[in-house]
């Protein structure tokens, strides 16, 4: 019988095609499914959203969303309306958008230039942090501040573990900070990594999460334990973005490396590597399917001056 590893190795040497879809005219910063995985929506330093159409195997740009007057550093879904999303601008705003609508159903002014978000898994808050490392609790529904926390070091992500009453944040001096939740009273800090910490992600299971450093690892850590299970050393430079499998069994990590690796979670063996031509700094694993959209700071092929602001997705049937 063959193993988990051999299966999945033999998936994407099956379904191993990477499909390269233009959706903007500048870098493109994030990348994040639909909670049903049908919809693919994307931020770029043009000001810009581009929200994608999943059907089967067949991806294409349906809408692109304005109103940000700065560029859209990051973007989540709501966990499980698969209609609405949110994005973080250098604009001093973030602004909620539902793909039923043209254009965003609220904008709400923030104190600073927004660079994280992340919507709790209860889908009442989101939390938006800034350059300043401010970070502001905002209630989904009233669209209105309720809490704001000033950190004393560098808030690099954030994140609300899976059952909502723990917020955790990576920082400079590659430390993860925990925080309860809804009282933001600190409650430990776990040393992970000797150089920044930059990226964190849960695991769908509640079993792990995983971060990233410029320490050029990705740690993978035992939620009820907080500790440190293996870490994952295949990369060369820091690695800036993370994401796992809809099954929780892999774990994605991309940096300026010319390659996405893809590992298995509960052995660290590689599983499969994405080729890629410039660096990556966002991946997100579709919710449902091995299917894994990233974007790259890739250049326009007939002017190497220009951003090419593609988005791409990789894991699709090769003999298509």
């Amino acid at each position: 019988m063959a193993t988990y590893i051999e299966e999945t190795k033999k998936h994407f040497q099956s379904n191993g095609r990477t499909k390269e879809m233009s959706a903007h005219n500048a870098k493109v910063h994030s990348v994040a499914w639909s909670c049903d995985g049908r919809m693919l929506a994307s931020g770029s330093f043009d000001k810009t959203v581009g929200l994608f159409n999943l059907d089967k195997d067949k991806i294409r740009l349906e809408t692109t969303y304005r109103g940000h007057t700065d560029s859209v550093d990051q973007l989540c879904w709501h966990p499980s309306n698969p209609e609405q999303f949110v994005t973080a601008s250098a604009d001093k705003t973030i602004r909620i958008w539902d793909v039923r609508s043209s254009k965003s159903v609220a904008a709400v002014n923030t104190k600073g230039e927004n660079i994280n978000i992340c919507w709790s898994p209860d889908g009442h808050t989101i939390a938006v942090g800034n350059k300043e490392d401010l970070v502001t609790f905002v209630d989904a529904r009233t669209h209105k501040p309720k809490a704001e926390e000033q950190f004393k070091y560098e808030v690099n992500e954030i994140s609300w573990n899976n059952t909502n009453d723990l917020f955790f944040l990576t920082n400079g001096h590659g430390n993860i900070n925990i925080l309860s939740y809804p009282e933001l009273k600190p409650l430990t800090m776990l040393r992970a990594h000797p150089a920044n910490c930059i990226c964190i992600e849960f695991d769908p299971t509640g079993k792990y999460f995983a971060t990233g450093s410029a320490d050029a690892l990705v740690s993978l850590w035992d939620v009820a334990e907080l500790v440190c299970i293996r870490t994952f050393s295949r990369l060369d430079w820091p690695v800036r973005t993370i994401s796992f499998s809809h099954n929780g069994k892999l774990l994605a990590s991309a940096s300026e490396d010319l390659l996405i690796d893809i590992a298995e979670v509960e052995t660290g063996e590689k599983v499969a590597e994405v080729s890629i031509e410039a660096p990556s700094f966002t991946i997100a694993w579709h919710p449902s399917r091995y299917l894994l959209a990233f974007a790259c700071e890739d250049k326009d092929k007939y002017n190497r001056d220009r951003d090419a602001g593609t988005v791409k997705l990789f894991g699709l049937p090769s003999d298509v």
